[in-house]
């Protein structure tokens, strides 16, 4: 595998298109400053990232392992998205306590509420360690010389990656250190953190406004979510990190950003820094055709009947709608967003151009001898490993969707089936408070509805051979009445409760004798059945689409190249930007009156539902220094050509000199193959304009003291 490796200096020394490009921060060279200078960035890349000082990358956070935030005070307050704080602030909430139907906002230090759970991380700094992984991987080869590389590298190299994680992680003991792939494979690059595990809750808006246009809206243009919500980092007295405690006091932060309230107009300077979850620009033909025609298929599918099911339940009772609000957020968000992507690859004939690239990699390596001795067979393999794998990884998407992801108390019976009877008493505290945390978000009455109808979509999806053996008891016993069949193990199970682990510790057979268990052993027996099908293909398949990243940097060597997002953090550029779509021209920000029109419409549509004093404050139209300086108006949303996906929600946008704008949330409809190919034309990054975000902290909340700290 070494002698697959291109110079890094020849990937990241290249200058990129303003618009597009998830960017390494330690990456970027003078050709790329000198771009975004033109565009408008007044900082030089050492102001950018410093790991010996203080730098921009200092004051934006991994939130949570699944967003990004910022800091923008100096005792640690942290701006992200009100749907990355979305199951903090549910966890929060009770019936009686309604946070999340109503908001919430501290009025001192004391009223800010912990969330368990939470966290966010600091970058230190990033260090290339591709020698060191590529010399443990030379290692197994030269002890299985008879091996070829390619059946090894993708079964060892997560080994051969926590070793090396290790090793980081002994010389920085009092950090979290994680080593991730970039150009598939080509490279590796260590991340530092410094993790601080006390996050509280300061403020959020309503749930009417932080999710304001829900699921209509959703990866829609134009919107008017005022989507952000406020925490802050805790740490000893001395400033470290450390877990929930009394004593904890506010962190002095290193770095916060600025925030500016001065506006923005088209063409102006917009970056975003964040860390973007996961892209595949890099993905063969074949791959895409797969990830639309298999996976994305079934999670449109079962999610969409199974969101049926909650939302009737969450409808009719406020307690269940408080359970399952976050768990059906975010069922909901990627099961539009595979409609969406599904829809604009075949609009943007995003296969067919993928398809052209393929034949001119081709031609290119067909003239040479050296060349197609190491790429000739790699698109033949594709196809044939994609090909035999095709039905059974399309099974396997509506297996996991209905049976890991759907059907939720299979996850009672893993966690009770992984324990002794005998356990001792701190370990049966460990299994409680796991239990705890599940039942407070579940209800019985819900999952057996939800069995019953993914059970039998289930059948009608897939073939016979792709059945696990627990439809031999629906047919036999039940007459094929998954509905019968759901009936009987709810009224039979004792896992319905947090009462299981007292049962579980006192009866040894519980096991043999309680119905969800032989459930779960139907489905573990068949999920193991079903990934060894697709085994074989998946190395094949691995490798393969290495060689053919390989093959386009090799080739388009003087051409712009970043590496695949995958939750490191990355800088994005480009300039505030309206868009047309077909015959459609959509302005790059809405306004306050564009949210009175469509809470207008809340009888018809139920998610542009506003409580009635927001609509009212508004209406007064009393901005104050959050009005636009050109228009007097406020504005609420605004379209930057900046490069995001997911885990880039709650990403600072800033202006040429590095302060805040805004806050990323969104994608945009038109096009949402973002994830697999770039259109400069149609994508745009939706952020919440931070004078709308500071309106509300200010007029609604009558948060002063979180306006005076920020700055203002």
């Amino acid at each position: 595998m070494k002698n697959l490796i291109l110079p890094l200096l020849l990937l990241c020394s290249m200058v990129s298109k303003a618009d597009e490009g998830m960017w390494m921060l330690n990456r970027i060279d003078q050709q790329t400053a000198d771009v975004m200078k033109g565009l408008g960035l007044q900082l030089s890349p050492l102001e950018l990232y410093n790991p010996e000082g203080e730098s921009l990358k200092d004051c934006v956070v991994d939130f949570c392992d699944f967003c990004s935030g910022v800091v923008v005070s100096p005792e640690g307050l942290v701006f992200t998205n009100h749907h990355c704080g979305f199951s903090g602030i549910q966890k929060l909430s009770t019936p009686e306590d309604d946070i999340l139907k109503n908001g919430f906002a501290a009025k001192s230090y004391e009223e800010e509420r912990p969330v368990q759970g939470f966290f966010v991380r600091f970058l230190d700094r990033t260090e290339e360690c591709t020698s060191r992984v590529m010399m443990a991987m030379d290692s197994i080869y030269r002890a299985n010389p008879t091996v070829e590389p390619k059946q090894l590298d993708y079964e060892n190299l997560d080994s051969v990656m926590s070793a090396v994680e290790k090793e980081y992680t002994k010389a920085n003991p009092d950090r979290y250190c994680l080593i991730r792939s970039y150009y598939g494979g080509n490279a590796y690059f260590v991340s530092i953190y410094k993790v601080y595990n006390d996050i509280r809750l300061v403020f959020t808006p309503t749930q009417t406004l932080g999710k304001f246009g829900g699921d209509t809206d959703n990866w829609m243009w134009p919107r008017q979510t005022c989507d952000f919500s406020v925490f802050r980092i805790y740490a000893d007295k001395d400033g470290n990190p450390a877990e929930y405690s009394k004593d904890n006091v506010p962190l002095k932060a290193k770095r916060y950003a600025k925030v500016c309230i001065d506006g923005f107009q088209p063409g102006d300077y917009c970056m975003t820094v964040g860390y973007p979850g996961s892209t595949d620009r890099y993905l063969s033909s074949y791959g895409i055709r797969e990830r639309v025609d298999g996976t994305n298929v079934s999670m449109i599918d079962v999610r969409g009947k199974k969101q049926e099911v909650w939302k009737k339940w969450m409808d009719s009772d406020r307690a269940i709608a408080i359970k399952y609000a976050s768990k059906f957020a975010s069922s909901a968000n990627y099961w539009k967003n595979s409609i969406g992507m599904n829809k604009a690859v075949g609009e943007l004939n995003v296969i067919g151009q993928k398809q052209e690239l393929e034949e001119n990699i081709r031609r290119w390596y067909g003239k040479n001898a050296g060349l197609k001795a190491r790429f000739g067979s790699m698109f033949d393999e594709l196809s044939k490993a994609y090909g035999n794998r095709f039905e059974p990884i399309r099974a396997y998407g509506f297996f996991s969707e209905t049976f890991l992801r759907g059907i939720e108390l299979r996850r009672v019976a893993a966690i009770l089936a992984s324990k002794p009877n005998d356990m001792d008493s701190t370990e049966i505290a460990h299994t409680r408070e796991q239990l705890q945390a599940f039942y407070k978000d579940y209800d019985a009455r819900v999952d057996e509805e939800t069995m019953a109808v993914l059970l039998a979509n289930y059948r009608e999806q897939v073939g016979k051979d792709y059945l696990p053996s627990i439809y031999n008891d629906i047919d036999s016993l039940f007459k094929g009445d998954t509905k019968a069949y759901a009936h009987d193990i709810f009224s039979k199970t004792a896992l319905t409760d947090i009462s299981c682990l007292d049962k579980w510790v006192a009866d040894s057979t519980m096991r043999d004798n309680d119905p969800m268990f032989k459930y779960y052993e139907g489905v573990r027996n068949f999920q193991t059945d079903i990934a060894r099908r697709i085994r074989g293909d998946r190395q094949t398949i691995d490798y393969n689409e290495h060689m053919l990243t390989q093959a386009i940097l090799e080739r388009d060597q003087e051409t712009p190249h970043y590496s695949d997002a995958n939750f490191s953090l990355r800088l994005s550029y480009g300039y505030i930007q309206d868009y047309t779509a077909g015959s459609q021209h959509f302005d790059y920000y809405t306004n306050a009156q564009s949210l009175l029109d469509k809470a207008a419409k809340q009888g018809e549509i139920e998610d542009y539902a506003l409580e009635e004093d927001i609509i009212s404050l508004i209406k007064k139209r009393d901005f104050g220094r959050y009005a636009d300086k050109k228009d007097n108006d406020l504005h609420l949303c605004f379209l930057s050509n900046n490069d995001i996906t997911g885990g880039n929600s709650g990403s600072p946008m800033f202006n040429g000199k590095g302060e805040l704008i805004g806050l990323a949330f969104d994608g945009n409809w038109e096009a949402m193959s973002g994830d697999i190919t770039f259109n400069p034309d149609l994508q745009r990054c939706i952020g919440v304009d931070i004078r709308f975000v500071l309106y509300l902290i200010d007029k609604w909340g009558k948060a002063d003291r979180l306006i005076k700290e920020i700055g203002l």
